[in-house]
């Protein structure tokens, strides 16, 4: 047997570190909600009337994207036997056009108000041999150190 040539292997190598550290104080900020009208009626033996017209349900109104259901009586079928009814009624929010101003309270009654963040101690860096050092902040902060060791081979 005589000897064979063998080609060489040949690979391109890639390695690639990165650190990184990314400091975060959050803002102010201000949620809203405008809460929507909400009615319902509902009775057993019983007959309703808004006062002029029977068997109505509502006679309400909308102004300013808000519902006012107007008033509904109930009047037993059978006086002296068992009956039901019940009217529940949630009122919306008036639409606002305009908008509060940063600091103000809005009229509408779901809000969600949040301080803005407080640096304190925050803080964090990088050396040139790639070690992180983060230190935590004061509330609404956010402190991130990340190392990432890459490595391509083709």
């Amino acid at each position: 047997m005589t000897g064979a040539l063998v080609a060489p292997a040949r690979a391109d190598i890639t390695s690639r570190m990165t650190s990184s550290v990314q400091l975060t104080v959050n803002s102010a900020a201000t949620q809203m909600n405008r809460i929507g009208s909400a009615f319902s009626i509902s009775g057993n033996n019983v007959d309703t009337t808004d006062g002029t017209t029977a068997n109505t349900i509502s006679a309400g109104t909308i102004t300013s994207g808000v519902y006012a259901p107007g008033t509904i009586a109930a009047v037993q079928d059978d006086p002296g036997e068992s009956f039901s009814f019940t009217q529940a009624y949630t009122q919306a929010d008036a639409i606002d056009t305009t908008g509060p101003n940063i600091g103000d309270v809005s009229p509408y009654g779901d809000q969600l108000s949040t301080a803005a963040g407080v640096a304190g101690d925050l803080a964090g860096s990088v050396t040139s041999q790639g070690a992180l050092t983060v230190t935590a902040g004061g509330a609404g902060t956010t402190a991130t150190g990340q190392f990432v060791t890459e490595l391509q081979i083709n």
